[in-house]
């Protein structure tokens, strides 16, 4: 059993080239002596070494999903440009602004250096690489073939957070206009509508009904305002906690958003995606089919799919083919079982399935974008309403006062 690889640590340093010029810099490393050396092999004499303080703030920028990805790309460069795997990480690493991501990648490459595995190595840091990942690179280390898994798991991390980008952006739109709605109907609710009231207690006559609505409701807010704001946090962190605790609250909350107008479908399509893109990935690496529907039921994202593709890998274990198996489900689109069956039949299901992927990417593409030109009229629309509520509500005693006088 290979010896565990010490910590690795940020590093600053102090040195002069080789025409005696002062040079600095910041090197991940495991002790002082070691970044030394390593500074003397790029033709550095170092003068002073000393561990980079932690910040108060915190350690540095997380690592998101498109480093892991950017990473992948890179490491499939290189060694399709024939570098050596430890070289690799070295030159990559340096590349990273993010600290945090440079001593990620040190630290696995310190495991590789110690005789595990590429995939063993990874396999240790599961926060940043799932299994998945690490299944797909141990299938391209025993075949010989690790620049080519490499370069499928690029397009395949790429891609999925490129579909992901895309729903975000559908699902904080609506959000968006909520917020700004909300920000504008309290602002005139807190400070316009008070001037109004006082301008109405000297008419000496009862309010229209609407009028008085959006009177007591100033008042409200006015004196209740911070149970009001506490509410809304309150609200929000109750739900983070319960999803992120209760599996049935997540189930459900899957269900209904598959069947929420608009954005039901956009999500739809982007699970279908990538269910295709996900199985496309892993057959083509070689994966027994059975075996990847394992990956593909949790790389889903959603209850109902996942359930969907564990009776699918049932199905399939017991000599079903997949298309059947599919369509058996109910739940998958008709274009995507066709193109799975012309794949199954011609021995390119792989191919067909990338092509699914691709098509169900495009319409979430272009969904997206259709949902965002329609939100744009609609924001002006609701905050329209709102406002113009609101103004009519305060001119109404004026308009039935100038009747009266008339």
């Amino acid at each position: 059993m290979a010896a565990k690889a010490p910590a690795s640590s940020a590093f600053l340093w102090e040195g002069t080239d080789k025409k005696g010029g002062k040079m600095k810099g910041e090197l991940i490393g495991q002790s002082p002596a070691l970044v030394k050396a390593q500074l003397r092999k790029q033709g550095i004499n170092p003068l002073k070494v000393r561990k980079k303080p932690k910040s108060l703030f915190g350690t540095g920028k997380k690592i998101k999903p498109l480093d892991i990805a950017l990473f992948t790309r890179q490491m499939a460069t290189m060694m399709k440009a024939g570098v050596p795997l430890l070289q690799s990480f070295d030159i990559i690493g340096e590349g990273f602004d993010n600290p945090n991501m440079r001593k990620l990648i040190d630290e696995v490459k310190q495991e590789v250096a110690a005789g595990n595995s590429f995939a063993a190595s990874l396999r240790k840091k599961p926060l940043y690489f799932d299994d998945l990942y690490c299944n797909l690179v141990d299938s391209g280390e025993q075949a010989g073939a690790l620049e080519t898994l490499l370069d499928r798991i690029a397009t395949y991390k790429e891609k999925t957070e490129a579909l992901k980008a895309k729903i975000k952006k559908a699902m904080t739109y609506p959000i968006a206009v909520i917020v700004v709605a909300i920000i504008v109907t309290a602002i005139l609710l807190i400070k316009v509508v008070p001037q109004f009231e006082s301008v109405f207690q000297g008419f000496g006559a009862e309010l229209p009904a609407f009028t008085q609505v959006v009177v007591n409701m100033s008042r409200g807010l006015q004196e209740w305002w911070f149970i009001f704001v506490f509410a809304i946090f309150a609200s929000a962190f109750t739900f983070k906690a319960v999803y992120k605790r209760s599996e049935k609250f997540r189930d459900f909350l899957d269900r209904t958003l598959l069947k929420a107008p608009i954005i039901g479908d956009i999500l739809y399509k982007a699970v279908v995606a990538r269910y295709a893109r996900t199985l496309a990935t892993t057959f083509a690496a070689g994966v027994p089919l059975v075996e990847a529907l394992d990956s593909v039921a949790g790389a889903t994202g959603n209850v109902v799919f996942r359930n969907a593709v564990h009776k699918i890998r049932t199905d399939v274990s017991s000599g079903t083919q997949l298309n059947f198996s599919m369509r058996s489900t109910g739940i998958f689109p008709s274009m995507a079982i066709q193109m799975t069956a012309i794949g199954e039949e011609s021995g390119s299901l792989d191919e067909m399935l990338d092509k699914v992927a691709g098509y169900y990417e495009d319409e979430v593409d272009n969904a997206v974008d259709n949902l965002t030109t329609l939100m744009e009229p609609m924001i002006m629309s609701v905050i329209g309403v709102l406002v113009g509520g609101l103004i009519v509500a305060m001119y109404l005693p004026i308009f039935q006062l100038g009747a009266v006088v008339g």
